[in-house]
């Protein structure tokens, strides 16, 4: 469990004007004691730090926005999937300018909806990277707490698992493996429908960043549980025959809540830069997912005549990102002790 530290408070009687009445509450001053854990300790430090809190309305406001894209896309009263060549010349350049029917205008050459894409295009970019930081969390935590508290053999193979992974090209297989996921489960048929390439590229995405996210978090936890377990309270459990599940997830994780929190705060920003990034390199997600790498990917073309077309999306990974970032460093500083005043 988590060590508890003691907080003094004075409480003083109110001030009274009669000199007797005031000596004798000198006497009376309490002193309570409040125990917090350091996870309530660095909570409370981060609802006084206002770029924390600011930083965290920004990602609240982003999530917003994922979730009710379909009700923001009918209040404007248009689709991200609706094609308006009537408002595309011949060039392929939009007709008009962002107006009360298209917030944001429309799409060059297609003539989609950039107002409803941009709320659809959050939904991917967030889920990828959701979904990525839990399940790499998850396997990074119990494969670290197994190699760091059991030790032995079982160490070593998870220990040369782990830099084997680190040791890959990364890049390579983000290109690759898709690729091949593609042709194993939905073939290589021009026949194949492109909503089935898009979920079998949306998941292979999910899978490569998951495959290869775990692995320095698992070390991280390993080097801890080595710290903690040669602890008193780990050696009496296991002098009082506490079962080994319950000395890691009752014990050990409990005081592995800081470097967990700090690690899923700095891998969600980083998960949603690298799906942008392979999506505008033509290996993450495609067509007809709306995406903000695939918007930037397109838009680099039509950037002069149409700069509303690529700045949107890239002010929006900018802002989310950095606001990520940001509160990822407040997360750090308020459970880092040394920080602590």
């Amino acid at each position: 469990m988590e060590p508890l530290i003691e907080e003094a408070e004075l409480s003083r009687t109110p001030a009274s004007t009669d000199p007797m009445t005031a000596a004798a509450g000198d006497h009376e001053k309490k002193v309570t004691t409040r125990r917090k854990s350091p996870t309530q300790i660095a909570l409370a430090r981060l609802r006084k730090d206002k770029v924390a809190v600011i930083c965290a309305s920004i990602f609240i406001f982003f999530v917003l926005i994922a979730i009710f894209a379909p009700l923001l896309a009918k209040l404007e009263g248009q689709s991200p999937t609706e094609y308006h060549q009537d408002l595309i010349d011949q060039y392929g350049y939009p007709t008009i300018a962002p107006n009360s029917e298209h917030w944001f205008g429309v799409e060059p050459r297609l003539g989609r909806d950039l107002f409803a894409r941009f709320v659809y295009g959050a939904r991917p970019s967030l889920i990828v990277a959701g979904s990525v930081t839990i399940i790499t969390t998850v396997i990074g935590v119990v494969v670290g707490l197994l190699a760091g508290f059991v030790g032995g053999w079982l160490d070593r193979i998870i220990s040369w698992v782990i830099d084997f992974v680190l040791s890959l090209p990364y890049l390579l297989f983000a290109i690759a493996v898709p690729a091949v996921l593609l042709s194993v489960f939905v073939g290589t048929s021009e026949d194949v429908a492109a909503d089935d390439v898009a979920s079998a590229r949306f998941y292979s995405l999910i899978i490569v960043l998951s495959f290869f996210g775990w692995a320095s978090l698992a070390r991280l936890i390993r080097g801890e549980v080595l710290s903690l377990r040669e602890r008193e309270f780990v050696s009496a459990a296991k002098v009082l025959g506490v079962p080994t599940h319950k000395i890691l997830f009752k014990e050990l994780l409990p005081n592995l809540v800081a470097p967990i929190v700090i690690s899923v705060s700095m891998a969600l920003p980083t998960y949603i830069v690298t799906e942008a990034g392979l999506t505008y390199l033509g290996v993450g997600l495609t067509e007809p997912t709306p995406s903000w790498g695939l918007t930037i990917a397109a838009a680099q073309n039509f950037y002069r005549v149409d700069p509303l077309y690529l700045w949107i999306p890239v002010a929006a990974i900018t802002i989310l990102v950095l606001a990520l970032s940001l509160l990822g460093d407040s997360i750090r500083d308020a459970f880092d002790p040394r920080t602590r005043r």
